[in-house]
């Protein structure tokens, strides 16, 4: 066989190699990106559980407070005015916000975990992409290898056909040069 031919053949195989080598890769960084994503959501549905179970708790805690506040006032023969009545408020108003602040770190936390979702879709799919762009590259590669080696073959060829060419004429002007030599020594 022939050094080209198997030079070819090598280029070849390295450019099919090379193909499903970025093909599996790509499979597998776009299979890694959606698996990240899927981590951030379910982190999204447990921390939106963790702050819903912590304004539930808070929220109990804050009636178990004023229920006290309203047993001791009651026990105490104290109308509900005044500064039991403004402690009751106040308990009731810092309950409220202690409840929106628990609600606004859960929704930062949700944007988080949304976010990074879509992060790991984005940089699995640019994964993806580049491993398939790097794909098309092998066998692009493969197919210039080729072109090359034919090329390279054609040229050859020619210049096989042309050193033959040159030395017939030379053996065909050796021949007539020794035939006049002939015909001179005859003479």
């Amino acid at each position: 066989m022939e050094p080209m031919t198997i030079m070819a053949g090598a280029s070849v195989a390295q450019g099919i190699m090379g193909f499903k080598g970025n093909m599996a890769a790509a499979r597998q960084a776009a299979a890694v990106g959606e698996y990240q994503a899927q981590v951030a959501e379910n982190e999204l549905i447990l921390t939106q559980r963790a702050r819903r179970d912590q304004e539930v708790s808070l929220r109990r805690n804050s009636e178990r407070l004023k229920g006290g506040q309203r047993v001791a006032t009651a026990a105490s023969q104290i109308q509900m005015s005044g500064s039991p009545l403004l402690a009751l408020k106040d308990t009731y108003f810092n309950t409220e916000v202690d409840a929106l602040r628990i609600q606004y770190a859960g929704s930062v936390d949700e944007a988080n975990a949304a976010s990074n979702a879509a992060m790991a879709r984005m940089t699995a799919k640019a994964q993806s992409s580049a491993y398939n762009t790097a794909a098309l590259t092998s066998v692009i590669g493969a197919g210039s290898a080729i072109a090359s080696f034919q090329q390279q073959q054609t040229l050859l060829g020619q210049r096989s056909a042309a050193y033959d060419a040159q030395v017939d004429f030379q053996n065909r002007l050796l021949a007539l040069e020794e035939s006049r030599y002939q015909k001179e020594l005859s003479s």
